[in-house]
């Protein structure tokens, strides 16, 4: 029996670079969460930017399923990266990172940095912020898997994706 290689290779430079452009670019991603009722997976289109220390950050309502599912366990998956208008969509890079939910309590202290950073970057935010329901949630990543294009897969640390180990 020949053995079987492992497609998925070490980082290098250039694979860290663009898992950092991919998720510093990234204005939504794809959340998969776990159902609380049900087991089941779950996935739905979130807006995103990255904190000021670079870990991702959105905003959810109370009143969204996903919300619940990360209140009850905050492990999750995002996916960011959007292919071209041309070509074959699976050929385009795309990076899943394994994320554990941290929502920010309005009252700690590095709320309001966080709000000013967000809605700097997603200025249409403004209108729904300061609901009651909503929350600023970060996204810390314990680790990531890079796919740059047809053979040429990578699986990456946060310190790969320029965070500090225990960022959480």
């Amino acid at each position: 029996m020949v053995p079987v290689r492992d497609p998925v290779r070490a980082p290098d430079d250039e694979s860290r670079a663009l898992a950092r452009d991919l998720l510093a670019r990234a204005r939504h991603a794809a959340l998969g969460v776990l159902d609380p009722a049900s087991g089941a997976p779950v996935v739905t289109r979130i807006a995103l930017a990255t904190g000021p220390d670079g870990v991702p950050l959105t905003l959810v309502s109370d009143l969204s399923g996903h919300t619940a599912a990360l209140r009850a366990d905050p492990r999750a998956s995002l996916l960011v990266g959007e292919p071209a208008a041309r070509g074959d969509p699976l050929t385009h890079p795309r990076l899943t990172l394994a994320v554990r939910a941290e929502f920010v309590a309005r009252d700690a202290p590095v709320f309001a940095g966080l709000r000013a950073h967000f809605l700097k970057a997603r200025p249409k935010a403004r209108l729904y912020a300061d609901f009651a329901d909503f929350s600023f949630v970060r996204l810390v990543p314990s680790g990531a898997f890079l796919n740059a294009g047809f053979g040429r897969a990578f699986r990456l640390t946060p310190a790969d994706l320029g965070l500090s180990p225990g960022m959480g």
